[in-house]
This record gives C-alpha cells, structure tokens and sequence, in this order.
C-alpha cells in the first residue's frame, strides 16, 4: 500500500511546481520531500517527475496518480471531519431509550439544556420500558437507556450505572377513599381493589403490601398511567403510581399521597467499558444536572 506521506508530498509537487515550495507548503525540509518522492517511483516502480529548469513537472503517471491522490487524501479528510462530528459536541449523535414517564418529564429539560449547551449535538429517542431499552442497549441500537429499579433488585454487572433521582411513590385514589391523614403504610388498604402499572411495579406494589401484612386484590392492570389514574378517579381501585407519571399527567379527580419509604431508582445505563465518547458523555453530564436540579420531581415523607 502506497505511503499517505508520499501521496501528500506528491500532491504539494503538483500544486507549487517546485520540491522546495513543496516542503515549506508541507514544513517538511526539502530532503525529506525528495526521500519521499524517490521511495514513491520505487513503490510504483514509474517516473512520476522531470526536471525543467529550476523546478519540476509531472509526467503523465505522476499526474495520473496526484489526481488519484488528491481524491484518496479528500476522502481521509472528510471521514476524519465526520468521525469527529459524530463523537464531539459539534455535530454529535446519541441514541437514547427512555421509559414513557421520564420522555414526559426528564427529555424535555434533557433537550433545553443540550439546545443550550450543545446546539450541534443531536439526541434520537425511543421510547421503551427499562427491559426493552436494555435489550436495545445491549444490542447497539441505542448509546444510553433511561431506565428504574425499585430497592433490593440485583444490578447487572455488564451494565455502567449513573444514578440520576429516587422518584417517589405514592397512594392515587379517588376523593372518597382518600385518608384523612399522613398514611404510615398501606395497611389501611388492605381490603381495597387495585389498579397497577407495569410487571415490576406491580412486584414492587407486592413487596410493600406484604410489608404491611396484606396481599392486595389486583383488578386491572396496564402499562398506561393515564389510563390507571381514569380507573381511579372512575372508583374502581386505588393504585400507587411513581411521581413521574403524576408529573407526567394528573387526572383531576385523583388524590395523591405520599407512601414512607416507597421510591424507585432513576438511572441512566450504558454498556461497554469507559471512556465514553465525547457526545455520549455529555448526555449523561447533562441528565445528572437535570437529576440534581429536582424540578418536578415531588419529594415524599421516607
């Protein structure tokens, strides 16, 4: 394979017409552009230049090959500018999964600030629950995944973990059922129907009700927090939902409440060893900023 140097020092040839303005354009010293040119005839086994006068010219495979030159070297240049572009801040690209109540809540303020801070970076969304994003994490379809898990769940130790925010739990009923006070746990709910949200939810809604010495009657159960609240506010259960999905959407005629100790973790997953790149890492910097900055995230008793 021809020596890129070579290439370069063939091209400076063409353009100045002389191996001395050839290494000043280069800042190379004129014997390394002659070194070069000489081990570029052997390589090719051509005469790519004749002298005239003070200077040179090219022959016609000289030419012939500072044509084919210019390309490959243009080439190099543009996959060099747009491998850069895709891993900086100027024209970077990350492929974020995200749970349906955070893409309500947390991409929003995640955009403002990279629109703010990284004009040039651009985010591609998908949304999925935290066991589709990882698949997708895992497979390369996607940099990062927004993603929770409730207390005592085993972490995955192949994927890197950036906490975010605990995003509390709390008691959704209609106005009948609401408690009169500060609710120490969910005993008062033993007899009550229930309305619940995703597969772990519906775990994590388990574990709490055993801890208050009951197994709670499950009624209806669907993934869609919207609908959960109109179940409630309809009486026909009482549910617990994160405040995220009540931040994301508040049904009028539900009261919320907040459950001691129930919370879940919000985290952002990636997978691979670090360093990230540059575009990803920003991302994250940015979702912690928006963790920490706790706007619309409720807080309750714990």
């Amino acid at each position: 394979m021809l020596d890129l140097r070579r290439l370069e020092a063939l091209l400076a040839v063409a353009r100045t017409g002389s191996v001395s303005r050839a290494a000043e354009e280069l800042h190379y010293g004129q014997p390394t552009v002659s070194h070069h040119l000489r081990r570029l005839e052997a390589e090719t086994g051509a005469v790519l230049l004749q002298r005239v006068g003070r200077g040179v010219r090219l022959t016609a495979e000289g030419r012939r090959l500072a044509d084919r030159a210019e390309e490959v070297l243009g080439l190099l240049q543009r996959a060099e500018t747009e491998l850069a572009d895709a891993t900086t801040l100027r024209h970077g690209r990350v492929r974020l999964a995200a749970f349906p109540s955070a893409t309500a809540t947390l991409v929003p303020r995640l955009l403002a600030v990279l629109a703010e801070e990284a004009p040039g970076l651009v985010l591609e969304l998908t949304e999925a629950e935290p066991p589709e994003g990882i698949a997708l994490l895992r497979s390369g379809e996607v940099d990062l995944a927004l993603a929770f898990s409730y207390p005592d769940v085993a972490e995955d130790p192949q994927l890197t973990v950036t906490e975010l925010v605990e995003d509390p739990l709390f008691l959704v009923t209609d106005a009948r059922r609401a408690p009169a006070g500060p609710l120490p746990d969910l005993a008062a709910y033993a007899g009550a129907r229930w309305v619940t949200g995703c597969e772990r939810c519906r775990q994590e809604l388990l574990v709490l009700c055993s801890a208050a010495g009951f197994e709670p009657e499950v009624v209806f159960a669907t993934d869609d927090y919207v609908a959960v609240q109109a179940m409630v506010a309809a009486g026909l259960g009482v549910s617990l939902l994160p405040g995220l999905a009540l931040e994301a959407h508040r049904h009028p005629d539900v009261v919320v409440t907040g459950v001691p100790g129930a919370w879940r973790r919000i985290r952002v997953l990636g997978h691979g060893q670090p360093p990230l790149p540059p575009a990803v890492a920003r991302v994250v910097t940015a979702l912690v900023d928006v963790g920490a900055s706790g706007a619309g995230v409720a807080s309750s008793p714990r």
